[in-house]
């Protein structure tokens, strides 16, 4: 595949706080990325800079092969949906709608109305009268029906409820089936959306921690449970992210593929071994990062 965007060595200060620091990575065409990490990590700086709402201290950023900024033919390919989103004070749904299918050239209005009625939207109330949920169900409505060649979802789909969020999920990724494109999803939720990411980009006090496809993440860790003698002979040597102890049971959680020789023995000696979850593994990984870091700083 084609890269679609290349970040190289990306920094952004404000004055004394440095938001993002020499950050590089690609975004591969035609793939869901998830673009995770905590609050203040740094994602929303980025996919701003990357959709020219905000500009970079240093560093480059190409989309398409260009500079996003003052740049037309870029940024009419891009849609970039946030929670925090403003519209006019007398614009209502349909308003915002209207504008978005003049903007997006590949806009589908057929699905923009099957959505529309999916969320149970009113078009003809003004957008400041809208529940927060409404409200994240017109940015959602606009990021998928706009079928932008690149798509970022700033969580705004964190107003939507349990039942909302998972038609969400359900719309974008039968819609992404049949229309692929580039979409980068900004979430806490990672739990719900790691089934739909074909690549996960971490970011952690605004440095990239993890890039790597879904699926060699999914193979990166294991939690071994069991005799807490048998379990630290396993260990020794390991890159250990976590480990918990309880009477004469330890879990740990250690980086690195196991071969299925080293399942297999494992086994034998009575050990469980178990997949990490996504999420699990993505709050295990930052907090390993910040305790290295933090061992570093004291020597």
């Amino acid at each position: 595949m084609s890269p679609v965007i290349e970040v190289a060595h990306l920094t952004k200060r404000y004055r004394e706080t440095v938001a993002v620091e020499d950050v590089s990575f690609v975004v591969e065409k035609d793939t869901i990325y998830g673009l995770l990490g905590r609050n203040g990590a740094g994602k929303t700086t980025i996919m701003s800079i990357l959709t020219a709402q905000n500009f970079a201290t240093s560093g480059e950023v190409r989309v398409f092969g260009e500079s996003p900024y003052e740049n037309a033919h870029v940024l009419s390919r891009m849609c970039f949906v946030r929670e925090s989103q403003k519209y006019p004070d007398d614009a209502t749904a349909a308003h915002a709608l209207r504008i978005a299918r003049l903007f997006y050239p590949n806009w589908d209005q057929d699905l923009a109305d099957r959505l529309v009625e999916d969320f149970q939207l009113p078009l003809t109330r003004r957008i400041k009268k809208l529940s927060r949920g409404q409200l994240s169900a017109v940015g959602v409505i606009i990021g998928l029906a706009s079928r932008a060649e690149i798509t970022f979802f700033d969580e705004p789909y964190l107003g939507l409820d349990a039942v909302a969020r998972q038609l969400f999920y359900d719309r974008l990724i039968a819609d992404y089936s049949e229309h692929p494109r580039t979409i980068v999803l900004s979430s806490h939720l990672i739990d719900e959306v790691a089934a739909l990411l074909g690549h996960v980009i971490v970011v952690d006090r605004g440095r990239v921690l993890l890039d790597e496809s879904a699926e060699e993440l999914r193979e990166r860790a294991t939690t071994v449970l069991g005799d807490t003698a048998t379990v630290d002979r396993f260990l020794s040597g390991r890159d250990v992210i976590h480990r918990e102890s309880l009477g004469r049971v330890t879990s740990a959680t250690v980086l690195g593929a196991l071969s299925p020789l080293e399942r297999r023995e494992l086994a034998d000696a009575g050990l469980e071994l178990a997949a990490v979850p996504l999420q699990q593994l993505v709050v295990r990984l930052t907090l390993h990062a910040a305790d290295t870091e933090t061992r570093e700083v004291v020597r």
